[in-house]
């Protein structure tokens, strides 16, 4: 199944949608990983605070692709920042993963009132030098933490993934990373699930002849963002990979647009978040 591929600040490229792993049962994730892969999916992403890293290597394995196929994403805990606890956190995660490198390894929060966030970006260059991983990237910064590891690295994320979805469609802080050139994922896309029963998206789906979660899905995708949405069912599997076929219209984006809430934020907020 085609399915477009972004370029990153660094050359390197990534499959627009991927597979989230957020939540997934240890003793479960290998088999959605390998029902994912079979599906048509390329890219999966964990974390190590998902205790799930060991189970989405069991599923790349048992999927019999070649790891070079699929793109591996994972990420460095809070409680693992700082420059050596960073270093031995990737070897950490490869090690639960089974493999040599990472497609992409993030900075998953800030954490700023830990002041470790920039020792933390230097040692995930380091790792990037050593080739332990491929691309590097954060996760839930906002553009003033973007501009210090910036300021005092002068290497910039290939990716800064942030909770982004209908109900908080992040317009300033994507622009911020546009204007940085570093690439937008969304965690989250579907609002963990709550705007399926919206009715604005479900008069747009039933125009389309589509799902909710494929209109919303497609509302990441027209605007240019990563999406990792997550199921351990196939054959949503399945429906969150069709969203290539169709487009939204400029009246079902003006439409969506009226949904941004104030209060629409459903995960930490990056200023305080430890």
């Amino acid at each position: 199944m085609t399915q477009p591929i972004i370029t990153l600040n660094d050359g390197s490229t990534i499959p627009q949608i991927g597979l989230g792993t957020y939540q997934a049962s240890p003793d479960g994730t290998a088999a959605m990983v390998e029902a994912a892969l079979g599906t048509g999916y390329r890219h999966i992403d964990t974390a190590m605070i998902y205790r799930n890293e060991a189970g989405v290597g069991e599923g790349l394995r048992a999927s019999g692709l070649a790891r070079e196929d699929v793109y591996v994403t994972t990420k460095v805990w809070n409680t693992d920042q700082g420059f050596d606890a960073a270093l031995a956190a990737c070897s950490a995660s490869l090690d639960r993963l089974g493999v040599d490198y990472v497609d992409l390894y993030l900075v998953h929060w800030p954490a700023p009132m830990n002041g470790l966030y920039v020792d933390t970006w230097r040692a995930l260059i380091r790792l990037r030098e050593e080739g332990r991983v491929r691309a590097i990237g954060v996760s839930n910064f906002n553009a003033d933490h973007l501009d210090r590891i910036i300021a005092e690295t002068g290497v910039v994320p290939v990716v800064n993934q942030i909770e982004c979805h209908p109900a908080f469609q992040q317009v300033e802080l994507r622009a911020a990373n546009v204007a940085r050139g570093v690439a937008i994922q969304s965690w989250s896309p579907l609002g963990q699930g709550e705007l399926l029963g919206d009715p604005v998206l479900q008069g747009i789906a039933q125009k389309h002849g589509r799902t909710v979660a494929q209109v919303a899905l497609r509302w990441h995708i027209q605007n240019g963002l990563i999406v990792i949405p997550k199921t351990m069912h196939p054959a949503r599997m399945r429906e969150n990979l069709g969203v290539f076929d169709f487009a939204l219209d400029a009246d079902d984006l003006a439409k969506i647009a009226t949904l941004a809430r104030a209060d629409g934020r459903m995960g930490p907020d990056p200023l305080t978040f430890s």
